[in-house]
């Protein structure tokens, strides 16, 4: 570290330094403009802007452009599948150097432990992971989850440097209703508390940002977004695999407001990630949508930075973190080169970053499922004397989106059991407790996947991450379970009595400890499957099959305990 008379000097270009980057063209965040400069910087920190002869090395960059590193401000590791280290060295080659993940994930399943796993794997790694506790686990008392964590169980990590926020509050109702659970979480002291409050009225939101939430990732609507920046939050601009919502919502972006937004993925898939990128694909869209190019990197860097607390990201200025990432063109957004904290850590047509990976003993065998499956699945009907249909909710699922619909359907009735149905596409949906083999087993329908034959199941269930399983048959329904439980946790599909696909998740039933080309290979060969089995190609099955038993996101779904109706916040019965 170097004396305060030194690092005057260094940024006067007294002295000699680490390294200049010559002839850059600036993206300058803060004063919104282009500018030529040379860039000084010493000991992973930039130094300053403007001349500087005296340097170990110098780049010269002939007039590429120089942008902040890139700021991923709400993110889980788990839904890409992959372990911390293969996620980050992804991120890194896409020009991302820093996430704000919040474990919640690993958490409902291992508590405080999965949560311990995240921080070791990523302390020695070239990347700035930060992380929010999460708030919720469980998530509500609608399900069964693997753990519990209140306040005191949180306030354990609060001195860890990596931990500086609250992970997303979903239970907005609790905190409306000042639930004293969640008063105490509220109260800890953390750089931010982050929002997730769908369908959340305007008058409530009042109350939300009072009660010091300040981000909220779940605006669907353009009237969504403009009651927030009202009201003062930091709305995050969501691209994900499942939740697509970024071209919709970018009308809402003003020059007067959009100091006020910024840019995240949330849940992403390795295919994804390797084929498209991460915040990277989300500046290419913000632009292709007509978003000016230097807006819309500001919402990937100092938005971002400002609204969860770190004061030394985000921006190519004096005293900030080294953390950069060469273009040669603004619009297409290629990355050329990645440093992190002045140090190259990508360079275009090199590999990817490989790092060593921390040891996940104790983090698997974590499906339980307890008794025989063999009428676990049974949907009865027997109250209707005899009928051979009866009206029956079911779930609707939309593409591209999180939110579904409560259908009413008729649905057949056989030997007094309700029946999927081919000719409307409609499976039968189940969800069973994997923690505790308590048993439970929530059973729905569901239409909107597209599903003509076979079964799909997954341990990757949000939140609580209970096994969930769609099918047209009981018997197809079984073995996807069966093999799911074999594997420790993964993603399985079914024809007939046959095993078709499958991608084991040991670790925690969520993610890989296989390289990341190797996990999007098996997940591309799984969803060309899933196709073959009639799901359209507009849907991505196996994550909008982990969100169908979300009781946070509007309209209806299903979790161990049963069909929950969202808005009301409570179970509800299949039967009309």
């Amino acid at each position: 570290m170097s004396s305060f008379k030194e690092r005057m000097d260094e940024s006067r270009g007294l002295v000699k330094i680490d390294l200049v980057l010559k002839n850059a063209r600036l993206v300058n965040v803060f004063s919104g403009e282009i500018h030529e400069t040379d860039i000084g910087i010493h000991q992973g920190v930039f130094v300053g802007l403007g001349t500087y002869n005296k340097a170990e090395r110098i780049l010269d960059l002939a007039g590429s452009y120089v942008v902040p590193g890139l700021l991923d401000g709400h993110v889980h590791i788990e839904s890409s599948l992959l372990c911390p280290e293969e996620f980050c060295s992804l991120l890194l080659s896409h020009g991302v150097t820093t996430a704000v993940v919040d474990p919640h994930e690993i958490a409902n399943v291992l508590g405080a432990k999965g949560i311990r796993y995240i921080l070791n794997s990523v302390e020695s790694l070239p990347f700035n992971t930060f992380v929010a506790l999460p708030s919720c686990v469980p998530a509500t008392e609608l399900e069964t989850s693997g753990a519990r964590l209140g306040a005191e169980d949180l306030r354990e990590f609060l001195s860890q440097p990596r931990v500086i926020g609250l992970g997303e509050v979903m239970d907005y109702p609790g905190v409306l209703q000042a639930k004293a659970d969640l008063v105490h979480k509220l109260e800890l002291p953390v750089n931010f508390r982050d929002g997730h409050a769908p369908g959340i009225s305007p008058q409530d939101l009042n109350a939300y940002y009072r009660a010091g939430i300040h981000t909220d990732h779940e605006c669907s609507t353009l009237e969504e977004v403009r009651e927030r920046l009202r009201r003062g939050f930091y709305v995050m601009l969501r691209e994900g695999s499942a939740a697509k919502n970024l071209r919709d919502l970018l009308p809402a972006v003003t020059p007067e407001n959009a100091g006020q937004c910024l840019l995240v993925t949330d849940d992403r898939h390795p295919r994804d990630l390797l084929q498209e990128g991460s915040i990277d694909h989300l500046v290419r869209l913000a632009i292709q949508g007509g978003v000016n190019p230097v807006r819309a990197i500001q919402m990937a860097t100092i938005n971002t930075a400002r609204a969860i607390g770190l004061p030394h990201l985000g921006a190519v200025a004096p005293g900030y973190q080294a953390d950069f990432v060469i273009l040669k063109d603004l619009n297409s957004f290629e990355i050329e080169e990645v440093f992190w904290c002045g140090k190259s850590q990508y360079r275009r047509g090199k590999e990817r970053p490989r790092f060593s990976k921390f040891s996940t003993a104790g983090l698997t065998n974590s499906v339980h499922l307890g008794n025989s499956l063999s009428d676990s699945l049974s949907a009865p009907a027997a109250s209707l004397n005899g009928s051979s249909s009866a009206r029956v909710r079911v779930i609707g699922v939309q593409e591209h989106s999180l939110t579904t619909l409560e259908l009413i359907r008729e649905l057949p009735v056989k030997d007094g059991q309700l029946r999927a149905d081919p000719a409307q596409r409609i499976a039968k949906i189940a969800v069973l407790e994997r923690h505790h083999g308590s048993g439970n087993v929530g059973i729905g329908f569901v239409q909107g996947l597209g599903l003509a034959e076979g079964a799909i199941a997954s341990t990757v269930a949000h939140d609580s991450h209970n096994l969930v399983v769609v099918g047209m048959s009981d018997e197809e329904m079984n073995l996807a379970i069966r093999t799911c439980a074999d594997m420790g946790g993964g993603l399985c599909l079914v024809r007939g009595s046959q095993v078709i696909g499958k991608l084991p998740l040991p670790i925690a039933g969520l993610m890989s400890d296989q390289d990341a080309d190797a996990v999007a290979q098996s997940l591309s060969e799984l969803h060309e499957q899933a196709g073959s089995l009639g799901v359209s190609a507009n849907i991505d099955p196996f994550m909008t099959l982990a969100f169908l038993s979300l009781p946070v996101i509007p309209e209806l779904k299903l979790t161990d305990l049963g069909l929950v109706n969202v808005e009301q916040f409570q179970l509800t019965s299949l039967l009309i």
